[in-house]
């Protein structure tokens, strides 16, 4: 699931590919902008901003958000890729092609304002804005609020998707919906929280655990039914309609 490491891993794939190229191809599948054509102009930067993406380039700059299901994926130009009606981009410089697919959000952007679309987020978890304290004076703001849904609040701090709002409620022994109030010490959760998104920055598979088997890599996350780690008691898994978010814990380490 992407979340910010994701975003930022991405980032950094597509600056390897694309920074510095000339674009020889620009390909928008979106209606309002299918007639932009950047080809011609050379990417300058690529930068992520929470689980937001630019690719800055000429005069504009493409924005994104992977919400659950998108990616972009680089390879050799031509390379035959599956699912292709999902392709909502497609950049090319020189043998390289970078794919956006199924994209939650896709629009291009005066470059000088491009940052206006991510004003209301929160400190960066990855970015050089990272400040704990703010974080954790946002996310107490609301002390009645559940944790888990004060966590994926991006206006509080910017970065963390469902995975990790589940993974620190565990880590901390509180239930997702237990309110913020429930917390002794705020700084210590945002902490851990850049603490785990950074170890995972550079990783195609993430962890929470420490351990990198497969099967063994998160606490509660996707394993409802699954014993704890911890103390064998089986995980439970609850929906909600809050964006399609699915909620995870173990009933007896989290009180």
């Amino acid at each position: 699931m992407p979340e910010g490491d994701t975003v930022f891993h991405t980032a950094a794939n597509l600056r390897d590919a694309l920074v510095g190229k000339t674009l020889m191809r620009c390909d928008i599948r979106v209606p309002r902008y299918a007639t932009v054509d950047l080809t011609g102009h050379t990417v300058d930067e690529v930068i992520s901003r929470g689980k937001h993406l630019f690719i800055r380039v000429g005069p504009a700059s493409i924005h994104s958000h992977l919400k659950m299901d998108g990616a972009w994926r680089v390879s050799p130009k031509g390379r035959p890729t599956r699912n292709a009606y999902k392709i909502r981009i497609v950049l090319e410089a020189g043998d390289i092609q970078a794919l956006g697919i199924d994209l939650g959000i896709l629009e291009v952007l005066d470059r000088e304002h491009d940052e206006d679309a991510v004003a209301h987020l929160g400190p960066d978890l990855l970015g050089e804005d990272w400040d704990p304290r703010l974080a954790a004076e946002n996310l107490a703001k609301d002390p009645d609020r559940p944790i888990a849904a004060a966590l994926l609040d991006q206006r509080n701090l910017a970065g963390v998707g469902n995975v990790y709002a589940n993974e620190l409620c565990f880590i901390f022994g509180r239930l997702p919906t237990s309110p913020v109030s429930s917390l002794p010490d705020p700084l210590r959760v945002v902490t851990r929280a850049r603490d785990m998104l950074w170890a995972n920055r550079t990783r195609m598979n993430r962890t929470t655990t420490g351990n990198r088997r497969g099967g063994q890599d998160l606490w509660v996350y996707g394993r409802a039914d699954e014993p704890c780690r911890r103390c064998g008691t089986p995980i439970r898994r609850a929906e909600s309609s809050d964006e399609d978010r699915v909620t995870y814990w173990c009933p007896s380490c989290q009180r």
